[in-house]
């Protein structure tokens, strides 16, 4: 299957659901919003298949986080890439500005951060706001669509999108990681996330992407590195984690594309 057929069934499947996934999302500080069965199960099926072996992918693991990620998308099966980039077709695009309300977004074609992403046992995220630009610093950050296709996934597993709308040291709520489940959530200054740690020896498999604008979402002009915190039961490594966040800010104003060029992008012939 292509990108345009994999677009095509999610523009319906976001249009169908329009109404109630608009209310959703503003319901909380971290705007946010869920669609269930957003592809036939057996093509869903297809694209998990087609994951590689978390030996082939970049594995990044310190106290922030312990996670499998990849972007040089040539590299793995094709099926792979057309699924990330159907989300960035200009249907997909204009469903998804429909239930935002987030008008003038641009995808990113070079996976800046994007792509795909593993979580095997004990793999986790700490809270965290993700970067406020994209790789030149020249658009605002401003909705992450994140689509699950593990199958048999149960909330148990671990592995679920944590929101913190009160922020990293109040009670967060949870986004089962489901099997063929979007999960559609705003980034701005306030929008703290986190993903729990997995519990069992399995693969927890996602495809992101990462929208961009112009303009923030919020009223002011902001800008902000990647910041980690600990949970609530972390003091000590929330103590480290928050002078990380002031040397990596402090050297990023300095040097507008820092001083190591992020290796988490797609190098294509774009």
């Amino acid at each position: 299957m292509d990108r345009k057929h994999y677009a095509g069934i999610i523009e319906k499947r976001l249009s169908e659901e329009c109404d109630r996934l608009r209310e959703e999302f503003h319901r909380h500080t971290i705007q946010s919003c869920v669609v269930d069965n957003l592809l036939p199960e057996e093509e869903v099926l297809e694209i998990f298949k087609a994951f590689p072996d978390k030996s082939s992918m970049m594995l990044k693991k310190s106290l922030r986080e312990n996670k499998y990620v990849a972007a040089q998308m040539d590299r793995y099966a094709p099926i792979l890439e057309e699924i990330i980039y159907a989300f960035q077709e200009p249907g997909v695009l204009k469903a998804v500005e429909e239930i935002t309300g987030i008008q003038e977004m641009m995808p990113d074609g070079r996976l800046y951060a994007g792509g795909i992403s593993l979580m095997a046992l004990d793999n986790f995220l700490n809270p965290h706001l993700d970067n406020s630009h994209d790789r030149n610093r020249e658009a605002y950050r401003v909705l992450n669509l994140l689509y699950y296709v593990t199958p048999d996934w149960s909330h148990e597993n671990g592995g679920n999108l944590e929101l913190w709308d009160e922020g990293p040291k109040k009670p967060q709520r949870e986004i089962s990681s489901l099997f063929n489940r979007l999960a559609i959530m705003a980034t701005h200054e306030k929008s703290w996330h986190s993903v729990s740690k997995v519990n069992v020896d399995r693969s927890r498999c996602c495809v992101s992407n990462y929208y961009f604008s112009a303009k923030p979402l919020e009223d002011h002009d902001y800008f902000h590195v990647t910041s980690f915190r600990g949970r609530p039961e972390q003091p000590m490594r929330d103590f480290v984690l928050q002078g990380d966040i002031a040397v990596r800010q402090g050297i990023r104003r300095v040097f507008k594309k820092g001083i190591v060029e992020n290796p988490h992008v797609y190098k294509n012939n774009d």
